[in-house]
């Protein structure tokens, strides 16, 4: 003989009595949980539902990852970046424009090396900037002209004035 024991629809007659004990005293025991835990037992509610909660824009920095608006003038400018590469940036956008040229050497001599194929760039600048900044190729870095002056100096050159 087989004994066949089938799982039958709905919770266990059981298991509903226990949660509709567990509900009508659930106040009792939110006390006695709070009393024993020394009131841990309301704060460690507190932070699940604050956890659960969405972030509120208030006071927040939101960033907005889809792509920029181009823009159809871009407004250049002369960076000289941390890696002591020379180059031109849009200033709407932060997108270089065109690697002039870099910064070589050591703490005890710099000079700035234009972009050309002599001085061993893969994409030099065209003919036209060569002949405008062509004249600060191998320029020296020193007190008197500093990486600043050569930024002012190459924009000065580079950029159109509004005037």
């Amino acid at each position: 003989m087989v004994d066949i024991f089938s799982k039958r629809d709905g919770p266990r007659l059981e298991d509903v009595k226990a949660k509709r004990i567990l509900s009508e005293n659930a106040g009792t025991i939110r006390k006695l949980a709070d009393q024993i835990s020394g009131g841990g037992y309301s704060q460690m509610r507190a932070d699940e539902a604050r956890r659960k909660e969405g972030p509120k824009p208030d006071g927040l920095i939101i960033h907005d990852l889809k792509a920029r608006n181009r823009v159809d003038v871009p407004e250049p400018y002369v960076k000289i970046s941390l890696n002591n590469r020379v180059v031109l940036v849009d200033k709407a956008s932060g997108l270089q424009l065109q690697m002039l040229g870099e910064i070589r050497g050591n703490f005890m001599s710099k000079r700035f090396v234009l972009c050309t194929k002599e001085n061993g760039f893969f994409s030099p600048v065209d003919a036209e900037v060569a002949d405008l900044i062509g004249h600060l190729d191998q320029v020296e870095l020193t007190e008197a002209f500093t990486e600043a002056d050569l930024a002012a100096q190459l924009e000065s050159l580079l950029v159109p004035s509004e005037d």
